[in-house]
């Protein structure tokens, strides 16, 4: 048998040390001209941050922290209204029950998916979602790292261009609040992804993933979108940014009861500079090819600059 000496086990330490993951730090930040409740649903086993759910004001941001190994997922609701003593209550868009999310939100809404590594030796991932539909833009930025640490999101407001058969109205204003995905609206194979379309091979993109896709191509549009959606990156904290690029107008119930926000304009800023320097070096991991008219999106406003 192998006795290890007294001279070896410091070295050994540190080695074991030295693989041990660190937590990670995820910054939510609102960048949307309304309030908006960040919703938060772990994975098997693990901790639950921000109890679940939490307001966040136009501008505001909050930093939670995970454990290594954490797995889960982060969508913003918007529209919501809670008792202040219990915090029961709904919202128009991504409603989960109540201020204090005990599960997942309801379809329509845009997620933010992770899985942190266990070790330092390992990567995590992340993703930005489209496959339970579309309701707020959202984007992660990785700050730092080692490894593709690429960018992630979804500046796009896909609400203003939702086709009919997909769009959820707001009935005290009739806007359009959120955009079903196509398994949503229609529930079938071919668009879930079931059945005898339940493999990569067998579902192929459709028409309406296609439009997810064209406005939004760092995110997942279908269930089988992996190969320009998925991003790693090891031994980094991460911002998830609400409204990335654009302030929607949109207001719920009486809007005069609603500060009126103008419509920020998505042309080069100190800001977007920023997220320019995380999308150019795209690699095909991520990001297969930028259509034409998201290249023109960085140069010109995303929403009318009213």
């Amino acid at each position: 048998m192998a006795v290890l000496s007294n001279v070896h086990l410091p070295l050994l330490l540190l080695i074991c040390i030295g693989n041990v993951a660190s937590g990670v730090v995820f910054t939510l930040q609102n960048q949307c001209g309304y309030t908006v409740w960040p919703g938060t649903l772990l994975g098997n086993g693990a901790a639950v941050l921000g109890d679940g759910g939490f307001e966040l004001p136009p501008g505001g941001s909050v930093q939670l922290t995970a454990p290594p190994g954490w797995s889960g997922r982060f969508w913003g609701r918007t529209g919501c209204s809670f008792d202040p003593a219990t915090g029961a209550g709904n919202c128009a868009t991504g409603d989960c029950g109540g201020l204090k999310c005990p599960g997942g939100g309801q379809p329509p809404a845009t997620l933010v998916e992770f899985t942190i590594a266990s070790s330092s030796a390992d990567k995590d991932f992340y993703d930005v979602s489209l496959v339970d539909g579309y309701n707020i833009g959202m984007s992660v930025k990785p700050t730092g790292g080692v490894g593709d640490c690429e960018f992630a999101g979804c500046h796009d407001d896909l609400n203003k261009n939702c086709p009919p058969e997909l769009s959820v109205v707001d009935g005290p204003t009739g806007r359009v609040v959120a955009c079903k995905s196509a398994c949503e609206a229609f529930n079938t194979p071919e668009f879930c992804c079931t059945g005898e379309h339940g493999t990569p091979q067998t579902c192929q993109p459709t028409q309406y993933s296609a439009l997810f896709k064209n406005s939004c191509p760092t995110a997942y549009s279908y269930a089988y979108d992996d190969a320009t959606s998925t991003c790693t990156c090891s031994g980094t904290d991460y911002i998830i940014t609400f409204c990335p690029c654009f302030s929607s107008r949109i207001f719920y119930g009486n809007a005069s009861s609603h500060r009126a926000f103008s419509c920020r304009s998505c042309s080069v800023d100190k800001r977007l500079k920023i997220t320019m320097s995380q999308v150019l070096p795209l690699s095909t991991r991520c990001l297969r090819s930028m259509p034409s008219r998201v290249n023109a999106a960085f140069t010109s406003p995303l929403c009318d600059a009213t």
